[in-house]
C-alpha cells in the first residue's frame, strides 16, 4: 500500500461532489455516536476541542453547544464549505490529520469521528492527534464495528458476492474495519502513548424510507465503495443493488427498513 497515493486519492475524492450525498445519507448515521464521543472526550464548558476530519462539522457543532472552544479541521474544501454553511458559529479551517497545523498540547480534547477507515498509517495519525492534546487531555475516535451484521456489512458483502473488483486506478487502501475490535482499538491508543483506553459499542437502528434514495446516497457519498460500484458494468451494478436489497431483508419493515448499525467509540488520556 502506497500511503501517499491513498491519501491523495482520499483528498481528491472528498472534493468531488460527495459532501452533499454524505450529509443527506451516511451523515444521519455517523452523527448518532457524537454524544458518546464527546462524553468520553470529557467535553464540557470551556474545553478547548479540536475536531479532526470534521466533515460537515457535526461533532464540532455539538462540542460548541456544550460550551467548548472548538476548531474543526478537514483536508477537503468542499466539506469545510458545507460545515461553515451548516454551523456558522464554529471556526473551521483547512488541516490534514497527518500534519496538524497546531502546536504541541494546544487542546484539552482531540476528537475524530470516522477518520479511522480513511487513513493508511493510522498509528502515525493517532500519534499526531496525541501530539496536539495537552497532558491530562483526551483523544477520542469513532469507527465502524466490524463484528455484527449491519447495513454496512450487508453493503460490503453484496459487492463481494457480485465479484466486483476495484478499478485499476484506485490505489490500495487499508482494511475498512482496521483497528475496529475492542482489543485492536485499545492497542492503537496505547501505541500512541495514551493511557487507560476505553472502547464501547453504540448500537441502534436507522430507518430507511426509500431504499433507492439511500442507495444513491451511499454511492454518491463514499470515496471507495461508491467508485468501486460505479466502475462495474451495468449488469454487475444491478446485481450488487439486488444483492444489497436481499441482504437487508431481515430488517424490512413493510416498504421501509430499520437497519442495524453498530459503532465503536474509543478514548484514552495523555499522561
Amino acid at each position: 500500500m502506497d500511503g501517499d497515493a491513498f491519501g491523495a486519492y482520499e483528498q481528491a475524492g472528498w472534493s468531488d461532489g460527495r459532501a452533499a450525498p454524505y450529509h443527506h445519507g451516511l451523515g444521519l448515521i455517523t452523527a448518532r455516536a457524537i454524544p458518546a464521543l464527546l462524553d468520553v472526550a470529557a467535553v464540557s464548558e470551556g474545553t478547548a476541542v479540536l475536531d479532526v476530519a470534521t466533515g460537515p462539522g457535526y461533532a464540532a457543532a455539538a462540542a460548541a453547544e456544550r460550551g467548548g472552544e472548538v476548531v474543526g479541521v478537514d483536508f477537503a474544501p468542499e466539506m469545510l464549505e458545507l460545515a461553515a454553511r451548516l454551523h456558522p458559529q464554529v471556526r473551521f479551517q483547512h488541516g490534514d490529520a497527518r500534519a496538524l497545523p497546531f502546536e504541541d498540547g494546544a487542546f484539552d480534547a482531540v476528537i475524530a469521528a470516522f477518520l479511522m477507515p480513511h487513513v493508511a498509517d493510522l498509528p502515525a495519525v493517532v500519534g499526531e492527534l496525541t501530539r496536539v492534546v495537552r497532558p491530562g487531555g483526551r483523544v477520542a475516535l469513532t469507527t465502524w464495528d466490524p463484528e455484527p451484521a449491519t447495513y454496512l456489512r450487508a453493503f460490503m458483502e453484496a459487492i463481494a458476492d457480485a465479484g466486483a473488483a476495484p478499478p485499476a486506478d484506485m490505489p490500495a487502501g487499508p482494511p475498512f474495519f482496521q483497528y475496529g475490535t475492542d482489543d485492536e482499538f485499545a492497542a492503537l491508543l496505547r501505541g500512541a502513548g495514551l493511557a487507560d483506553p476505553s472502547v464501547e459499542t453504540i448500537s441502534f437502528t436507522h430507518h430507511v424510507d426509500d431504499l433507492d434514495v439511500f442507495w444513491a446516497d451511499l454511492l454518491g457519498g463514499t470515496v471507495r465503495t461508491g467508485p468501486v460500484i460505479k466502475s462495474q458494468t451495468p449488469e454487475v451494478q444491478a446485481r450488487i443493488r439486488s444483492l444489497y436489497e436481499r441482504n437487508l431483508g431481515p430488517w424490512r419493515a413493510g416498504n421501509a427498513y430499520d437497519v442495524a448499525c453498530s459503532i465503536k467509540v474509543g478514548a484514552a488520556a495523555k499522561p
